[in-house]
C-alpha cells in the first residue's frame, strides 16, 4: 500500500470524530491534574463519578498537602491503586505549595518534577488546561499510531517524538483526542472494527489490525536465526559438515554387503564360491 499523508488521516479522523475532546471532567488545571493521576489503570467514566465529591472536599493544592490519608484513600478507592494514588496526590499538593505557590505550573519540565507525574499526564494538563501543544501517548494513541504505520516503537517517549515529527504543533493536542476517540470506539485492542473504519482504505494494518511491519520481520527473523544456527554449528563442528554422507557410508549404516550379522551370498557360512570349490572325487565310468 502506498504511504498516505498523515495530515489526510488526521482530517479523516476529524470527520469521523468531530466532537473529540478530553473526556475527563475538570474546571481548573489542578482538577485536571488530579483527574489525570486518578485515570491511571481506570476508565475516565469511573474517574468522573469519583471526582465531584473529591474536588468539593479538596479545592486547593494545600488541601491535598494536609489531607487525612485514610479519608483521601476512601474517596478515591473506586479508581483502583488508591494507596499509590493517595501518596501521589498528597505529594503533588505539598510540592505545589512549597515550590509553586500552590499553583499548577505550565511548563513540561516543572510538571514532570511533581510526584507521580510523567510526560503523558503533563501533556494532558498542558494541552487542555494551558493550550500548550503536546502529544499525549496513552495505550490508544500508541496502538493506533502503530497500526497506521506512523511508528514501530513501543516506548511512549519514542512514539511521542515520531508523531511530533509528522504533524505541525497546532495539530498535536486535537490529534491525540481524535486518536483516543478512535481507539476507544473503533480501533479496539483485541478485535478492531476494521469493516466500519473510515481509515480502512488507507490503513496498512487492514484487515487484521496487526501492523505489517510487525508481522513480516518476526518470520524473517526466525528463518535467519535458524540459518545462523546451522552455519555456526557447521563452522565449529567439522564433523557436522560431513554428516550428510552417501547412503552407503552414513553413520549407523553399513553397505548391504558388509552389514553386521550378514555375509555376502558368495561367502555365507556353509557355502563356498563356485570358483573356489575343491574338486570332488572322480566318478567311476558306467559300464
Amino acid at each position: 500500500m502506498q504511504k498516505v499523508d498523515p495530515l489526510l488521516i488526521d482530517d479523516l479522523l476529524g470527520e469521523a470524530h468531530p466532537d473529540a475532546h478530553c473526556e475527563l471532567d475538570f474546571g481548573s488545571a489542578l482538577e485536571l491534574l488530579v483527574a489525570t493521576v486518578l485515570s491511571a489503570q481506570c476508565t475516565d467514566k469511573r474517574v468522573n463519578l469519583t471526582t465531584p465529591e473529591l474536588f468539593a472536599r479538596y479545592p486547593h493544592a494545600v488541601d491535598y498537602a494536609g489531607a487525612d490519608r485514610a479519608e483521601l484513600e476512601d474517596l478515591i478507592r473506586p479508581t483502583g491503586f488508591f494507596r499509590n494514588k493517595t501518596q501521589s496526590l498528597m505529594g503533588i499538593g505539598s510540592a505545589l505549595v512549597e515550590r509553586f505557590d500552590g499553583e499548577v505550573p505550565g511548563a513540561l519540565e516543572e510538571l514532570v518534577s511533581l510526584p507521580g507525574v510523567g510526560r503523558k499526564t503533563a501533556n494532558v494538563v498542558l494541552g487542555n488546561a494551558f493550550g500548550v501543544p503536546g502529544i499525549t501517548v496513552d495505550t490508544h494513541v500508541g496502538r493506533v499510531a502503530r497500526r497506521l504505520g506512523w511508528t514501530t516503537q513501543t516506548d511512549p517517549v519514542k512514539v511521542e517524538q515520531e508523531i511530533m515529527a509528522l504533524f505541525p504543533p497546532e495539530r498535536w493536542t486535537t490529534l491525540c483526542h481524535r486518536l483516543i476517540f478512535h481507539g476507544r470506539r473503533i480501533c479496539f485492542a483485541r478485535k478492531p472494527a476494521c469493516e466500519t473504519c473510515p481509515l480502512a482504505p488507507y490503513c496498512p494494518s487492514y484487515p487484521t489490525g496487526e501492523p505489517p511491519k510487525a508481522r513480516a520481520p518476526r518470520k524473517a527473523a526466525a528463518g535467519t536465526r535458524a540459518k545462523a544456527g546451522r552455519t555456526a554449528t557447521a563452522a565449529t563442528n567439522p564433523k557436522a559438515r560431513s554428516s550428510k554422507a552417501p547412503s552407503s557410508t552414513r553413520a549407523g549404516t553399513t553397505p548391504s554387503s558388509t552389514r553386521a550379522g550378514t555375509t555376502p551370498s558368495s561367502t555365507r557360512a556353509g557355502t563356498t564360491p563356485s570358483s573356489t570349490k575343491p574338486p570332488g572325487p572322480a566318478r567311476a565310468s558306467e559300464g
